[in-house]
């Protein structure tokens, strides 16, 4: 018991966002909802202390998934509002929360192709009967190599699998395990398999890696936006964007734009 408390307070303070960090938000929030469709996976770009070491251990700006499971297209029911995600944190372990949680993050939109809207739900619903999962984080060593060392300094090609040295509950809840999960529940590939790697005559290397990810437990949101199976959706571009309705600060009738000829 007195292990699992220490966790419960690395994980606080490991998912706290750190103080001063507000970064540019580069997206337009209204058209991220009506964009956001059932079984779409968020990325987003976070500000916690954990935020750090997974980007830092996966190159990546992403450091969190969360899953979309009702959009503004559903019917709320009182238990799933519209513009609802399922994610899964440290201290929360797998709970249901707003969209509007992450307005204020740069996030990205990676939509699975060819799902069938059965196959959608299928996903969502198997995110949904998890909610109130709790990982065991009775793995103190797990976390706290987050608190020391989220930089650990070795080579690139190895930062990936720091996540798997002594991986366990703790590892599964900052990574997008449960979201592999619900894809690979309608047989759905996230990351090619490791026949593909063969044929394109990748190295040995590069093909112990794909086969080295992918198992769901090691899953992180990287990996959807890498994967050739989603695609990623951009609202603003798909709610339509013309370049010549932007008014440039300080632009006026006749003056030419910087740079122009």
């Amino acid at each position: 018991m007195m292990t699992q408390g220490l966790g419960r307070i690395l994980g606080r303070y490991l998912e706290r966002d750190i103080p001063r960090f507000e970064p540019y938000v580069a997206q337009d929030f209204d058209a991220l909802c009506n964009e956001l469709r059932v079984g779409d996976v968020l990325l987003v770009e976070g500000r916690a202390r954990i935020s750090t070491a997974i980007k830092y251990l996966t190159q990546s700006t992403w450091s969190h998934a969360a899953l979309c499971v009702a959009d503004t297209r559903s019917t709320p029911d009182g238990s799933v509002p519209s513009c609802s995600l399922v994610e899964v944190t440290l201290e929360a372990g797998c709970h249901l929360v707003p969209v509007s949680k992450y307005a204020r993050h740069n996030t990205r939109i990676c939509r699975a192709a060819g799902l069938s809207e059965d196959e959608r739900q299928a996903v969502a619903r198997f995110m949904l009967e998890r909610l109130g999962l709790r990982y065991d984080l009775r793995n103190v060593l797990d976390l706290l190599r987050y608190v020391l060392l989220p930089t650990p300094p070795v080579p690139i090609r190895w930062r990936r699998r720091m996540l798997a040295l002594g991986s366990g509950d703790p590892t599964r809840a900052i990574c997008s395990s449960l979201i592999a999960q619900a894809f690979q529940s309608v047989r759905y590939p996230i990351l090619p398999e490791i026949r593909a790697a063969r044929a394109l005559g990748a190295s040995d290397y590069s093909r112990r890696e794909v086969w080295h990810i992918r198992h769901h437990s090691l899953y992180v949101p990287r990996d959807f936006d890498l994967s050739p199976y989603f695609s990623v959706v951009k609202p603003l571009i798909r709610r339509g964007f013309d370049h010549r309705r932007i008014r440039w600060a300080g632009e006026e009738e006749g003056t030419a734009l910087p740079g122009g000829g």
